[in-house]
């Protein structure tokens, strides 16, 4: 159980370095006034949103897989509403994919700022995800 937590703790760390960068990359794309800077933003954003994808999943497997080795966690509340908190993770990162699309195709219609507010959420979830998954309340 306890390479399962560590392996889960490495990809959790990888997913959430790309949802606080993603949205970071946004701000930057939003304010690139040449069409050489917004080129280089979509491919920086697709490689990331790979990588982060890949982190995202693994760190996914890897709790699931510890829920299977240990089924009577999801009887603790703390645990349900992690996980509801990480669906949230997940709908927050497919919204960054159709942002990504929307820069990417000229149609964004949000400001820089937007994408400052917009970038704090993955922070605001890791805060409530390490709180529950620690304190077990």
């Amino acid at each position: 159980m306890l390479w399962l937590k560590a392996f889960h703790i490495i990809f959790v760390v990888t997913w959430f370095a790309g949802l606080f960068y993603l949205p970071r990359l946004f701000v930057y794309h939003a304010a690139a006034s040449d069409a050489v800077g917004r080129e280089r933003f979509v491919v920086m954003e697709r490689r990331l949103f790979v990588l982060m994808t890949l982190g995202g999943a693994l760190a996914v497997a890897f709790g699931i897989s510890m829920v299977a080795a240990a089924p009577a966690f999801l009887g603790f509340l703390w645990l349900r509403v992690k996980l509801v908190l990480v669906a949230a993770l997940i709908g927050y990162q497919l919204w960054c994919y159709k942002l990504m699309g929307d820069l990417r195709d000229g149609r964004s219609r949000h400001s820089q700022r937007w994408y400052r507010i917009f970038n704090e959420v993955p922070g605001l979830l890791l805060i409530a995800i390490v709180m529950l998954a620690v304190l077990r309340p």
